[in-house]
């Protein structure tokens, strides 16, 4: 149980979250944590619904993937080998971080390719990652505009250009140690 209170009306509450999840042994709870529902409540007093961000720890041993939801700076060490480490700052984060991985995607290329989308769009926006599909495998992102979240899709073609240029520039991928947080301003330090 964690003490949150209603963003509306202020009253205070307690919520049962779970602090982790193993998705091996509790599969049920990997929709619920994908789909962003676990971090939901409705608050009894006023019916406004909320959002907890509490810290988190999202573990998928078939994956070797272990994702931390945490605002606090970390510095984990001694990963289990094979595995892929990651810390997210907001639920939004780990919804999307989950959404790549389970596409058989390499963050770090995903967020160069977002880089990239940008640059194309002209535009300095937030893009998500919200899917692989198509014929071709189009990967779809999300962005907020005017209030309505917008839809752009880009070929494949790009996330393997992007990938060429993680190759050529070894350096980038060489820099992640630990719970790297792998998102745009990490990125930024290496592409201005």
């Amino acid at each position: 149980m964690i003490q949150t209170q209603c963003t509306r009306c202020g009253a205070a509450f307690e919520a049962d979250v779970p602090q982790s999840v193993n998705v091996a042994k509790d599969p049920d709870l990997k929709e619920k944590v994908r789909s962003g529902a676990l971090f939901t409540w409705t608050c009894p007093r006023c019916g406004a619904p909320n959002l907890l961000s509490v810290p988190f720890l999202y573990h998928d041993p078939d994956a070797h993937l272990m994702l931390v939801l945490s605002t606090a700076p970390l510095a984990a060490e001694g990963l289990p080998e094979g595995y892929t480490g990651r810390q997210v700052r907001s639920v939004g984060d780990l919804v999307e971080k989950i959404k790549i991985f389970d596409a058989g995607l390499d963050d770090l290329t995903a967020e160069l390719c977002k880089f990239v989308t940008c640059q194309e769009l002209k535009k300095d926006v937030a893009l998500r990652f919200a899917g692989l599909d198509g014929a071709d495998g189009e990967m779809t992102f999300t962005y907020p505009e005017n209030g309505e979240m917008e839809l752009v899709a880009v070929g494949f073609n790009v996330y393997e250009d992007c990938a060429g240029i993680l190759r050529r520039n070894p350096q980038i991928r060489d820099s992640v140690q630990g719970l790297a947080c792998i998102d745009q301003a990490w990125l930024a330090r290496f592409f201005r």
